[in-house]
């Protein structure tokens, strides 16, 4: 069959673009349809940064299509990202952090889902595979990583960085890791405020010598609260983590962390979501999988909000063993963990090279109004 323009335009007249109200014809969205027999290509530029928007643009044009014009049309759809630019008067670059290539944030809507194991686990394996990494432990209230990295008695020291004093990251196992937990004595309870609890992270990230790196990873409190504000009007995210059980629980918690990220005062891209405990699996019986806290919740969680599944950690106790002592569990060989957090890691470094080839490096946030401390929708 021979697709005509005319019948393109008509059939995407129907759709908007994501986040604009005028159609995609309307709107100049759509720069360009070309059309050879039966197959079509379709340019059209959009403003939403975020990867769910430029995936629902794809999906969205292809179904159309299929749907109104020719349900066997081969199509191709070239989306360009063109955010538009914003207000001097309400945009800050933040400050990136010479020699740091990639900033990732760890995050949970909910505690006790393993947020920390993950990203412990993460760090040892990106180390693995060659790359220079750090780990910024920003619970504030509750820093694990140092006992995760069996470094809980350390104390950074000062160093001279072109004339001035900063803190040396701790590091084992090739990982770099500033936390509170370094500042404070191990039953001391961090009694503090919204801004001096965001003061001191700013010094761990500003005033740390963290040398070259090309992933530094952010170990977020549970929540969607003010520490997580202060990290991302603070720095510019490249994108963010998700980590849910896949219990009903956990998973309206996790849909809220992913729900903040995407907010317009916030627009980090969300690179995935980890499903962690995913199943149980006895020693005694491998081939037995035991789903206690519910089958596939985090993957139908990530399918429904249209954004990457990074993959399935299984519970089994020398995870928790490991973290105990002190040397994450992916440091194992030859095991189902090591299988599995090198799966996870690979789909995370794929999300992030597609993140930066597709979308406009993240810019730290500037909240002005109560908009940005606002429930999601």
């Amino acid at each position: 069959m021979k697709l005509k323009k005319q019948d393109i335009y008509k059939a995407l007249e129907t759709i908007t673009v994501p986040g604009e109200g005028q159609n995609m014809v309307e709107s100049g969205a759509l720069k360009n349809v070309v059309t050879f027999g039966d197959e079509v290509i379709v340019d059209i530029t959009i403003s939403n940064p975020s990867l769910q928007a430029k995936k629902k643009t794809e999906v969205d044009i292809m179904k159309t299509i299929h749907d109104k014009v020719y349900e066997k049309a081969k199509i191709t759809v070239n989306v360009k990202v063109e955010a538009p630019a914003k207000p001097a008067s309400n945009v800050i670059k933040g400050k990136p952090i010479p020699g740091i290539q990639n900033i990732i944030a760890v995050a949970s809507g909910k505690g006790g889902v393993g947020k920390s194991t993950v990203t412990a686990n993460l760090a040892v394996t990106l180390s693995k595979m060659g790359f220079k990494v750090g780990i910024l432990d920003a619970d504030i209230y509750g820093p694990s990583v140092p006992i995760m990295f069996d470094v809980e008695k350390e104390k950074p020291l000062a160093v001279n960085v072109d004339g001035k004093s900063k803190m040396k990251p701790i590091e084992n196992y090739g990982v770099k890791v500033l936390s509170i937990g370094f500042f404070t004595q191990p039953n001391q309870a961090v009694v503090w405020r919204g801004p001096m609890a965001a003061k001191a992270l700013n010094q761990m990230i500003f005033d740390a010598a963290w040398g070259e790196l090309d992933f530094l990873l952010i170990d977020l409190p549970p929540g969607t609260g003010d520490i997580h504000l202060s990290i991302m009007q603070s720095l510019p995210i490249t994108g963010a983590v998700v980590v849910s059980t896949p219990q009903n629980v956990a998973l309206a918690d996790a849909k809220k962390g992913v729900a903040m990220f995407q907010q317009d005062s916030i627009s980090v891209p969300v690179l995935g979501i980890v499903e962690n405990m995913a199943y149980f699996t006895p020693e005694e019986l491998p081939e037995n999988k035991y789903y206690i806290f519910g089958k596939e919740g985090a993957k139908n969680l990530a399918e429904d909000l249209q954004v990457p599944f990074l993959g399935q950690l299984p519970l089994v106790q020398s995870i928790r063993e490991a973290g105990d002592i002190g040397r994450p569990a992916a440091l194992q060989t030859a095991t189902v963990l090591e299988q599995a957090f090198d799966m996870l890691t690979k789909n995370v470094v794929q999300e992030v090279v597609r993140r930066n080839d597709n979308l406009p490096p993240t810019e730290a946030i500037k909240i002005t109004t109560m908009a940005g401390c606002s429930a999601v929708k």
